[in-house]
């Protein structure tokens, strides 16, 4: 059974990780990063029993410790090992049953979307949320993924749910820490349209490619190549088909960058077709082209992508 971006895995060890890349046809192992481990004293409790949540670098050195065969550019889980994978679509009809505000958004959006096409991911998929966890919405194929942000738009400005305000614009930045001006930050975030607040609580509408749009997709996307330093580059957007996806994709028109890539959430649907856009990041010469890489550390420190036409 294949793996998507958003499902969780849960291993025989209990280990719960999510799932970090698209796999592209029937493989032996699952890329994944690991989020959750079970602990008595863990401050996370689901049906499963107690648990604690790892950060990126926590993850890497428990693997590290207990399973170093896992341990490559992410972590790799063979499917021998894994005893049960959570899919977002699947788990979103059960998970709105006992959460209110939850069902509240499924009601909203169900009628626009196709069967399978929507669903929820983070925390709520493993069971593992707690008070003021964030609502980590899933939408499946590009074309439902836009007809769903027109929706939160809309209701957003009905009152059915709330726009972000200043105080958590300001959390989210604090959060992120990108190499953006907080004004420049939010100028670019207001414009995506897939956040909003449920009650009190932080919506987020996530991208993951339908099956078709999977098979799409170039394994060499995963590939790194030969690494030729930093550089910041200025550009025009000929292709945002994917700059929602993960990792986010944008075909230039630049003397020498073809593509870049961002692998950090913040720069996701950061620019449109046509625009003019400044990039820095690592430059990476593949076999038949060059392209940027933003995010190539946890922070993306000192890596940005921010449109210069708006």
């Amino acid at each position: 059974m294949r793996a998507r971006i958003r499902d969780f895995v849960i291993t025989k060890q209990g280990w719960v990780f999510s799932v970090v890349s698209y796999e592209l046809r029937e493989a032996e192992a699952v890329n994944c990063l690991l989020r959750y481990v079970p602990d008595e004293r863990g401050e996370r409790v689901s049906e499963r029993g107690r648990y604690r949540k790892l950060d990126f670098y926590e993850s890497y050195k428990y693997l590290k410790w207990h399973r170093p065969e896992y341990v490559n550019n992410v972590h790799i889980v063979p499917k021998r090992d894994i005893e049960e994978i959570l899919r977002p679509d699947m788990q979103l009809p059960v998970i709105a049953e006992r959460e209110a505000e939850i069902r509240y958004v499924y009601d909203l959006l169900r009628d626009y979307v196709p069967k399978g096409h929507l669903g929820i991911t983070g925390s709520f998929l493993c069971g593992l949320n707690r008070e003021g966890s964030d609502y980590d919405f899933v939408v499946y194929g590009r074309n439902t993924f836009n007809t769903v942000r027109a929706i939160i738009e809309k209701a957003k400005k009905e009152n059915m749910i709330k726009d972000i305000n200043g105080a958590m614009w300001r959390r989210i930045y604090e959060k992120r820490k990108p190499e953006l001006s907080y004004e420049q930050f939010v100028r670019h975030e207001r414009r995506k349209q897939n956040r909003a607040v449920i009650g009190d609580t932080y919506l987020d509408i996530l991208y993951v490619r339908d099956w078709d749009e999977i098979d799409l997709l170039d394994s060499s996307i995963y590939a790194q190549g030969e690494r030729k330093g930093y550089a910041k580059i200025t550009a025009v957007v000929k292709d945002a088909s994917f700059s929602f996806d993960s990792p986010a994709i944008y075909g230039v028109d630049h003397t020498q960058i073809s593509e870049i890539l961002s692998f950090t959430h913040t720069y996701t649907g950061q620019a449109l077709e046509g625009e003019k856009i400044e990039a820095r990041g690592m430059v990476e010469k593949m076999r038949d082209e060059t392209r940027l890489i933003v995010g190539t550390t946890r922070e993306a420190k000192g890596e940005w992508i921010k449109s210069l036409s708006f």
